[in-house]
């Protein structure tokens, strides 16, 4: 799509102490699209989005989004200009039922569309509204990625940040989540920016991917091409992968 990317990661480096795990990363998200970064675990890929988010502060570089720039801007005014994640691990509220999960997600300034909002997530994820008085400890991991999913939706977010979330899933799950990414992208057309180890679903699903590899974007390219790319092919997608 045309004009400004939403989300533009330039020059990015993010170091844990002494040592850097992000080295000058470049990465554009535009509207509507869904992009992919692949790579293999420890490859800094969680890092990038954790950095988008302001824990941890990128050292040099700049993150603008929707033109804003956030470089270093607390997390939760980040989260204010409706940027959702949901994070690596799930991290739900496993002591609340799957609707207090929903509750702790929506946005203040948007109660108004509380109703409709939990709807949606339900019509989305029917197994949810199965579970709503669950606490979400009780739920399996597939219903744990579709709260967490569900919760950041709540928010009603410009750009959905995706951090693993075919994680330890059976591939039927995991199918149904990617269903779902895309449903939302195509009916609502929400932005989404996954991190996947899963590179043969995220590629399938994405408009334009990346490959990190040590802290560094190596390739970029639509998904369709980087499928069918032999290195990337050697490197994520040989060995039994759908």
């Amino acid at each position: 799509m045309a004009g400004a990317p939403l989300l533009d990661i330039k020059g990015v480096h993010t170091y844990y102490g002494n040592i850097r795990a992000l080295n000058g990363v470049n990465v554009s998200v535009n509207e509507g699209e869904i992009v992919a970064l692949i790579g293999a675990n420890g490859a800094g890929k969680s890092t990038l989005m954790m950095t988008v988010f302001g824990a941890p502060r990128a050292r040099t570089g700049t993150i603008t989004f929707a033109g804003t720039d956030i470089t270093q801007m607390p997390t939760h005014e980040i989260a204010r200009l409706r940027i959702a994640q949901s994070p690596e691990g799930r991290r739900i509220f496993p002591r609340m039922t799957v609707m207090e999960n929903l509750q702790m997600g929506a946005s203040l300034d948007n109660l108004k569309y509380y109703d409709e909002d939990v709807e949606k997530v339900f019509t989305l994820f029917p197994r949810l509204k199965e579970r709503i008085n669950q606490r979400g400890g009780t739920l399996s991991g597939g219903e744990q990625q579709m709260l967490s999913i569900g919760r950041a939706l709540m928010a009603r977010p410009k750009l959905l940040l995706l951090d693993e979330p075919s994680l330890g899933l059976a591939p039927l799950i995991v199918k149904q989540i990617f269903d779902a990414i895309r449903e939302l992208n195509r009916t609502q057309g929400l932005t989404v920016f996954l991190v996947e180890q899963n590179a043969f679903g995220a590629l399938k699903l994405a408009t334009r991917g990346y490959v990190m590899v040590n802290g560094n974007v190596t390739m970029s390219g639509t998904g369709k091409d980087l499928l069918a790319n032999p290195e990337v092919r050697a490197a994520y997608l040989e060995g039994g992968h759908h």
